[in-house]
């Protein structure tokens, strides 16, 4: 952690929807990360914090909180580069329930690629030969562009139409089903893009960048989301939906 470097004031959120933030004191040391010291307060100050981490290392996306207003992994956010004056203020994810404390109920977010039917529906069964897909296909790299989603919510909680618009379908479920779309073993394509064409679809979209300027993996679901309405209109055009 490195030498001692005076100490932080740390506001945390406390309690659900109704609570607030309540101020800590703790240390201020080289190269700790967010995490570190949300970890501090609980093991120092307050044991009955609740909060999400596993990893620790970037790969989970499970310690997602919003630090000083955005929406960050905390595991991967180091002090230096955030703190104000050494304050920090850490509070839950954004359009999402809260829990406790900094711990969210992601159930919609996950119904939410339920609904916008996420998930890979092949043709082959287990006794079809293996489909080779070339790398260098225009559908294969526009998948590789989206598929190291690792559904942290960071887009999600910074999303502006999510958070007035709750039904939305948001960027993860978006991006997962452009990937989906642009998938050649897939055999669900044109239900998948009426369940997106809908009320809660990919039209609502804004097209600010908030999911892609917050994104830990440095995707870009605005550009997944945009030839996802692409698809949806030549498919109209098409009467298919």
């Amino acid at each position: 952690m490195g030498a001692d470097g005076g100490n932080l004031s740390v506001r945390i959120w406390k309690g659900g929807a109704g609570g607030r933030l309540i101020e800590f004191e703790a240390p201020q040391r080289a190269n700790q990360t967010v995490l570190d010291v949300v970890t501090w307060v609980q093991r120092h100050r307050d044991p009955g914090l609740a909060y999400r981490f596993a990893c620790r290392v970037g790969m989970c996306g499970s310690c997602a909180m919003t630090v000083n207003g955005k929406p960050r992994w905390t595991c991967r956010t180091h002090v230096a580069k955030v703190a104000q004056d050494s304050r920090l203020t850490i509070e839950p994810l954004r359009n999402l329930p809260i829990v406790k404390d900094l711990a969210c109920d992601m159930t919609v977010f996950f119904e939410k690629w339920r609904d916008a039917r996420g998930r890979f529906e092949g043709r082959a069964t287990r006794y079809d030969d293996i489909e080779c897909i070339a790398p260098e296909t225009p559908a294969r790299q526009a998948v590789d562009a989206g598929i190291e989603c690792i559904n942290c919510a960071v887009c999600y909680a910074a999303c502006d139409v999510v958070a007035w618009k709750p039904d939305y379908l948001g960027p993860a479920a978006l991006n997962r089903v452009w990937t989906l779309q642009n998938d050649t073993r897939d055999a669900a394509q044109a239900e998948r893009l009426a369940a997106v064409a809908g009320e809660a679809g990919c039209h609502n979209c804004h097209s600010q960048q908030g999911c892609t300027t917050h994104c830990p993996m440095s995707l870009n679901p605005t550009a997944s989301i945009a030839g996802l309405k692409r698809a949806v209109f030549m498919a109209a055009l098409r009467g298919e939906v």
